[in-house]
């Protein structure tokens, strides 16, 4: 299975991190799992990370502050160099905001909560595939 060196997980609920986080935990897809509840948070620390580094990033929309489509036009400004993965991870089941997720060239999923062990493996089989 595919490994990264990071994996974000931005989302305003903490309970929604926390479980996310043990099951992350469990597959073992990277050696830090980073909870962020507001999307600047996430987009400065990135600014640590090298851009060679892996990170693999799982994306609510909707959040106060700055929301989910708001995180993604600021991240395609200031990290154009980077080739994260971004996977929306949202309890929006709008076919509209699936649509708008394509529009993003940098959004390599969209994923509706809860995330699941079965989730997480299709979307691996995916960037294996590539």
């Amino acid at each position: 299975m595919i490994h990264f060196d990071t994996i974000f997980l931005v989302d305003d609920d903490p309970i929604n991190n926390l479980i996310n986080k043990r099951l992350l935990g469990k597959v073992e897809l990277a050696e830090n799992i980073v909870e962020f509840l507001e999307g600047e948070e996430a987009l400065v620390k990135l600014h640590d990370i090298t851009p060679g580094q892996s990170v693999l990033i799982f994306l609510d929309i909707n959040m106060p502050v700055l929301n989910g489509w708001e995180f993604l036009n600021k991240y395609q400004e200031i990290h154009a160099c980077r080739s994260d993965k971004i996977v929306i991870l949202s309890s929006s089941i709008d076919y509209q905001d699936k649509l708008k997720a394509k529009e993003y060239h940098v959004v390599s999923g969209f994923l509706e909560k809860p995330l699941t062990l079965e989730k997480i493996r299709m979307q691996m089989e995916k960037y294996e595939q590539e």
